[in-house]
């Protein structure tokens, strides 16, 4: 038994990953695909994820795919934002504080909890290294989102998040101010950028 043409060209496309609705939409049932999935041709790697044996799997892609709530943050959307060069071993994400998402994320992630009216400020889609776009937070909005939640942090991750947005050539500061009167960290903003800048 070898994957249909058509299915494979699909999986191509999309970087060796299909969801379960494409592979319906190109007209394939889930029996199919379940036969697929038996005979060692397709791996399911997360609800409704699969790719080919031996493929490697964007581990950001696929928890994005599992909830619309969540949006990649913290350490997380460093790393997206190319202000830091370090990958995050467990991924940070922020939810809205009215919404739930499954033990297993819980259990996956760094989760972190915003009011309803602020989660989706700043929000932006980046390109993860395997080219799959993902939601995330922008540099003024994540810089905000460390010194809010400095106490969780570790502290030379917030000293860094801030050192390399001050070096960051695409800042907007009327943006972090904006955002900084907005979570309420003004004046713990203040005090290390005047350190910096």
């Amino acid at each position: 038994m070898e994957v249909n043409p058509i299915l494979m060209n699909a999986l191509k496309e999309n970087r060796n990953q299909i969801t379960t609705a494409q592979i319906q939409k190109l007209g394939f049932s889930r029996t199919m695909l379940l036969k697929y999935v038996e005979n060692g041709l397709l791996v399911r790697v997360g609800r409704g994820v699969y790719t080919l044996p031996d493929s490697v799997v964007d581990d950001m892609y696929l928890l994005q795919r599992r909830s619309d709530k969540i949006i990649f943050s913290h350490d997380t959307a460093l790393f997206l934002n190319h202000l830091s060069d370090r990958t995050p071993f467990i991924h940070s994400i922020t939810i809205p504080s009215n919404a739930s998402v499954s033990r297993e994320l819980k259990e996956e992630c760094i989760c972190y909890y915003i009011k309803p009216e602020l989660h989706l400020l700043g929000v932006e889609e980046k390109e993860t290294t395997f080219g799959n776009s993902v939601r995330c937070y922008n540099p003024e909005r994540t810089l905000c989102d460390f010194l809010r939640s400095r106490n969780r942090c570790d502290e030379e991750m917030v000293l860094n998040a801030i050192k390399n947005y001050a070096a960051y050539k695409k800042k907007d500061l009327n943006r972090l101010a904006e955002y900084a009167d907005a979570f309420r960290v003004s004046k713990i903003l203040r005090k290390y950028m005047e350190v910096l800048l």
